[in-house]
């Protein structure tokens, strides 16, 4: 069988390159500036070792506590942990190109994979760098990418970003993109994709750029949608109920998985669930919670300009009304801020009333339930790891894209 090999930059937690390695792929590197999701690339290639090699009981000893993470990574062959490399890519990648080159040998890299930091096209991105003098350097970010291209030269790429990559600037960026990657021997289309008819319940479009090599017999993947008629209480209800603040390492689960996740794979043959953990929260927001909570109850969503004075936090009644919201039946777009605050990811239940813990929001990510999201410090990972998953590809998504990817380049 042949093995295809890929290269994952700005590769955050995760998420693109695991729905790759479940089709086949293997990597070659893993290239972040953020340290706490190194951490996360590392534990996560400790679990696909340990996996390959029937050892997964030391994985489930650590989620558990009982292997501390130096004792879980002294399990894995250090060559494997040395493919996720911390370092920031830019205008000068030769230390990172003489590590990957180090880990390549003879072999080459067939497919390139990635997601640079997308704020920068982003509606409130672009809004709040509109203020800023001078451009900002991530809408460049495509060029350091297309640096890794010129030097690897896969047969494949594939680019994922938010859609106002396509209209920031009056679609500058995107034409620069395709002119550049074109000059680099590169065919590039890109098609706006809802994560959602990918089989995760979460309403999330993503623009997905795939670029193949002119010698290479490919076009852009034809995707099935699939119907997807699961909605948020198929990954909540099976969770157990909590309050905020909840800092407990694992949880039992409350009743049988449903079947989404028992058809997804995301809850797997685990009898614990990790990171069930929640932010602790103030007296006023509580408030805010539980009065979004029984409007949605009667279809409506609460604004920041009908909050009562008496309890209402934000100032700003004429912009961004929406701060606080409750996760819906479908739930709304997961992004990073939501390790700032909870408010934009209000729990459901009035009952537990509080903001989403970090496993409902890996599970609204499509994360399967043994993916562990690190910190720098052991432990210390709830910020980071709201962090992590809310820049994350969705892996249910990743790996039906990496599918027909992976015909394309057997069929090449």
């Amino acid at each position: 069988m042949e093995d295809y090999k890929f290269i994952d930059l700005f590769a955050g937690a995760g998420g693109l390159s695991e729905g790759f390695i479940k089709q086949g792929f293997t990597p070659i590197a893993h290239v972040e500036l953020d340290k706490s999701a190194c951490f996360t690339l590392r534990t996560r290639t400790a679990y696909h070792y340990l996996s390959s090699v029937g050892g997964l009981n030391h994985y489930y000893d650590y989620l558990q506590g009982k292997l501390s993470r130096t004792g879980l990574y002294r399990l894995i062959p250090e060559n494997m942990l040395d493919t996720v490399i911390n370092a920031e890519i830019g205008t000068d990648n030769n230390q990172i190109f003489s590590k990957i080159d180090a880990m390549l040998g003879n072999d080459e890299v067939d497919l390139i994979v990635g997601g640079p930091p997308c704020q920068a096209y982003s509606i409130v991105g672009r809004a709040l760098q509109n203020k800023k003098e001078g451009e900002d350097e991530r809408t460049t970010l495509y060029i350091h990418y297309g640096r890794f291209l010129k030097k690897y030269s896969p047969k494949a790429f594939v680019f994922e970003n938010v859609p106002g990559i396509l209209t920031a600037s009056d679609g500058k960026y995107f034409r620069n993109l395709q002119k550049y990657y074109k000059s680099l021997g590169y065919e590039v289309k890109a098609k706006l994709l809802n994560a959602h008819d990918f089989s995760v319940i979460q309403q999330r479009e993503r623009v997905i750029i795939v670029g193949w090599r002119k010698d290479c017999n490919m076009a852009y993947p034809d995707f099935t949608i699939e119907e997807n008629v699961y909605s948020r209480d198929d990954i909540f209800l099976d969770l157990q109920p909590i309050q905020p603040g909840n800092n407990s390492r694992i949880s039992p689960y409350d009743r049988p998985p449903s079947q989404y996740l028992k058809k997804t794979g995301i809850r797997g043959k685990l009898d614990f669930v990790s990171q069930h953990v929640t932010r602790p929260h103030n007296s006023r927001d509580l408030e805010i919670y539980k009065l979004a909570i029984k409007l949605l109850e009667k279809g409506q969503r609460i604004r920041n300009n009908n909050i009562p004075e008496s309890i209402r936090t934000q100032k700003n009644v004429t912009s961004f009304l929406d701060r606080f919201k409750v996760v819906g039946e479908k739930p709304h777009t997961m992004i990073a801020h939501i390790a700032k605050d909870g408010h934009h990811y209000i729990h459901p239940d009035i009952k537990q009333l509080r903001s989403i813990s970090v496993r409902e929001a890996a599970r609204i990510q499509s994360f399967p339930d043994d993916y562990y999201f690190e910190g720098i410090k052991e432990n210390q990972a709830r910020s980071a790891a709201f962090r992590q998953i809310g820049n994350a590809v969705p892996p249910l998504m990743s790996e039906k894209i990496a599918a027909r990817i992976m015909e394309m380049i057997k069929n090449a």
